[in-house]
């Protein structure tokens, strides 16, 4: 008998909720800074040691970085987004907008760019990235002001674009990232340490690669400058048309991977075996439309099972937004409400799907949401019609009328999605 059954050997609700938040807990957990970074860093070096960074992940991992080198000379500056900082004593945390940045956010970028002029081979820039970076360390390329790219940003969110798309863009609109960062800080020895938010942990796609080389430098972007004429400022729109800047000497790259969505979901996969749960893993890098995702796990859900099963993912669906005005929701919310929608009550069915940093778009401050048996029903009785809030993008304001949008507030790590689909046949 697992510890997910009562002393009648039925599944309660309480107990099913208990094993998924426990699943998350371990995904989180298995990507803490304080955890994973230190077996990562190298030797330190002969000369100086500038530390640099972006993302949700950022200040803990600057702490990290301190804890592990605590007689190491450190200097330099990370940017997390607001909320994320933590504190540390010689590596400054500042603080900027996500996802759409701020003065904030050009001030850090000009900060981290100036910090590693002038340095030796000797020296060493240790670069830390995570997911949220591309937001909060945004230099506008020349010809570009800090507006032209609230604006880009703005019409990325809607536009439905992938993650990969996304970055191109970002990077060939930006003074710092696509590896610009690296070519400042040359002949200083640079070393990226990166926590993966990005289906197939291409590092160049971690806050758009500050340190490694733009993979999409050759990339003719006019489709995708097609797609959003008449939403970005035409400086913009000129730019994407224009061939990347390469630097004459680009830098190998040295990128060390100290978290990833697939060591995350793997423990989370150990707390349901040792629960006596068989798990079925459909991959760490799941795309494509969240209510779409969310009908297409519900399919699976709803066929023969022999016993406790676990269907678990993670990646990164985007919500494209319509016509109407979006009420509050993000990607792990609207898959949630489309997998209740399309499971229709069914009997012995809970489920968790949230975003690992504790920020699930534009949801209320929620991380996701959690799915029941009973979510149709309770929601029925609260006056709600989850094919409406579904229409409206409105899935937050759905789940946190019934009490089930998960707030963990910041994590302080990011390896995106983590979806966990729990069936019990004849529960």
């Amino acid at each position: 008998m697992t510890r997910m059954l009562d002393q009648a050997g039925v599944w309660t609700d309480a107990r099913a909720r208990d094993l998924l938040r426990r699943m998350f807990d371990a995904a989180v957990a298995a990507a803490d800074p304080q955890q994973v970074l230190a077996a990562c860093l190298p030797p330190p070096p002969k000369g100086r040691c500038v530390v640099v960074g972006a993302g949700k992940a950022a200040g803990s991992m600057a702490r990290a970085v301190e804890a592990a080198w605590g007689d190491v000379p450190l200097s330099g500056t990370v940017v997390a987004p607001y909320g994320y900082a933590m504190p540390t004593s010689r590596i400054r945390v500042r603080e900027a907008a996500h996802p759409v940045p701020d003065g904030n956010s050009e001030a850090a970028a000009r900060e981290i760019l100036d910090s590693v002029q002038g340095l030796s081979p000797d020296d060493l820039v240790l670069s830390l990235i995570s997911g949220g970076g591309s937001s909060v360390l945004s230099l506008p390329a020349d010809g570009l002001t800090l507006a032209d790219k609230q604006q880009v940003n703005r019409a990325l969110l809607s536009s439905g674009l992938d993650i990969r798309s996304m970055n191109a863009i970002r990077r060939r609109l930006s003074a710092i990232k696509g590896g610009k960062l690296a070519a400042a800080a040359a002949p200083a020895r640079v070393i990226t340490l990166a926590i993966s938010d990005i289906p197939g942990d291409d590092a160049a796609a971690i806050a758009s690669g500050p340190t490694i080389p733009d993979p999409d430098a050759a990339r003719d972007l006019a489709p995708l400058a097609a797609l959003l004429h008449g939403q970005i400022s035409a400086a913009a729109h000129a730019l994407l048309l224009c061939p990347a800047s390469i630097p004459a000497e680009p830098s190998a790259s040295d990128v060390r991977l100290i978290a990833t969505p697939r060591q995350s979901l793997e423990a989370a996969a150990q707390v349901a075996r040792e629960a006596g749960i068989t798990v079925e893993f459909l991959g760490d890098d799941l795309e494509g439309e969240s209510r779409e995702l969310g009908a297409e796990m519900a399919g699976r859900a709803l066929g023969p099972l022999t016993g406790p099963t676990l269907f678990l993912s993670g990646g990164e669906t985007t919500v494209t937004l319509t016509g109407q005005k979006a009420g509050r929701g993000g990607r792990n919310t609207e898959f949630a409400l489309s997998l209740a929608i399309a499971l229709s009550g069914k009997a012995g069915v809970w489920a968790l799907a949230a975003d690992t940093d504790g920020e699930d778009g534009a949801s209320g401050g929620g991380a996701g949401a959690i799915v029941a048996p009973d979510t149709l029903a309770r929601a029925n009785g609260a006056g709600l019609d989850p094919a409406q809030s579904l229409a409206g993008h409105d899935s937050g304001s759905f789940f946190e009328a019934i009490g089930d949008l998960l707030k963990t507030g910041p994590t302080f790590t990011n390896v995106n999605d983590f979806r966990a689909i729990l069936v019990v046949p004849g529960g």
